[in-house]
């Protein structure tokens, strides 16, 4: 049996895919071109990598996304909106890169596109976890992100936590490969459907095939909103717990693992942003209150 750090290991490195959401992957597909196929190789030069000089000369930078609201999404316009984009906009023209492009691709794959060098930076909103800070270098987080249900008008089951699931015998819904399957069956859940995203959980709400789904707060809080849904609504934050422990999951920019320099260049922008206040003001449009914002770095995250 794991002991429970070793428990705790196990179920963060489990926290995948649990992104393709109300825009999904295959609304970004037109936009597949947008950033040209030329790949920048810049290796390990010894001093931290040379990306950044290169998207300096070059003029732009390749951003991987993976499609889901309110990380980086088609917004009505049609162009690409999100809390990432709009944050890699104003770091990368503080350093001199002057054009932000969108790399779509599945959430699965973002990791592995980004080290086959298809693009420049995970801009994803992705969760920092043991098994991914073993593949790539983080920046530090730029939000941390607790859950949320969508249940039916009223919350007749009063679920307002995974416990209250379990004992409930509710029918709980999730997206696939969602970090919350892991949460619900910590906490003794066992009738747990999945999902394509959170359009799909609050149909399957509002027409009672489930009793409950289960997403990211800021996620379920925006597809209540702009869906204007009569029929359900979304509780509060809910606090998972691994092990007796609660867990507040964090996201930020990835990095292949030669360009620290690029890391540290954008790390000391972001923390810029933080302490002026300016880095909730962007992401405030899309969702995000002062509840998310974090000082956990990558280096104590990557740690745990």
């Amino acid at each position: 049996m794991a002991r429970p750090a070793d428990r705790r290991r196990q179920i963060s490195g489990r926290r995948l895919a649990r992104r393709t959401l109300l825009a999904g992957a295959a609304s970004l597909g037109a936009l597949g071109a947008v950033g040209g196929c030329a790949r920048v190789d810049t290796g390990d030069s010894g001093d931290g990598g040379t990306l950044l000089e290169r998207l300096r000369a070059k003029g732009s930078v390749r951003l991987g996304l993976a499609g889901e609201q309110p990380y980086g999404y088609i917004g009505k316009d049609g162009e690409m909106t999100g809390s990432a984009p709009a944050i890699a906009r104003r770091i990368f023209t503080e350093l001199g890169v002057a054009e932000v492009h969108p790399f779509p691709t599945e959430f699965g794959s973002l990791i592995a596109g980004l080290n086959s060098l298809q693009f420049d930076v995970v801009a994803a909103g992705m969760y920092l976890t043991p098994a991914r800070c073993d593949q790539v270098v983080f920046a530090d987080p730029e939000y941390q992100m607790r859950d949320a249900f969508i249940v039916p008008k009223g919350n007749p089951k009063k679920l307002r936590s995974y416990r209250d699931i379990a004992e409930s015998g509710a029918r709980m819904a999730t997206g696939v490969g969602y970090a919350e399957i892991g949460y619900a069956k910590e906490a003794g859940v066992s009738r747990i459907t999945t999902l394509p995203d959170q359009l799909a959980g609050l149909l399957a709400v509002e027409q009672g095939r489930v009793d409950v789904f289960v997403g990211t707060a800021v996620t379920v809080r925006n597809v209540i909103r702009e869906t204007r849904t009569t029929r359900a609504e979304a509780t509060g934050e809910v606090t998972p717990y691994v092990d007796g422990e609660p867990v507040v999951d964090v996201g930020g920019f990835a990095f292949r693992k030669p360009e620290t320099a690029l890391r540290d260049a954008f790390n000391r922008e972001l923390r810029t942003l933080k302490r002026s206040g300016e880095l909730l003001e962007i992401m405030r449009p899309f969702g995000f209150t002062e509840d998310q914002m974090t000082t956990v770095t990558a280096r104590e995250r990557c740690a745990a």
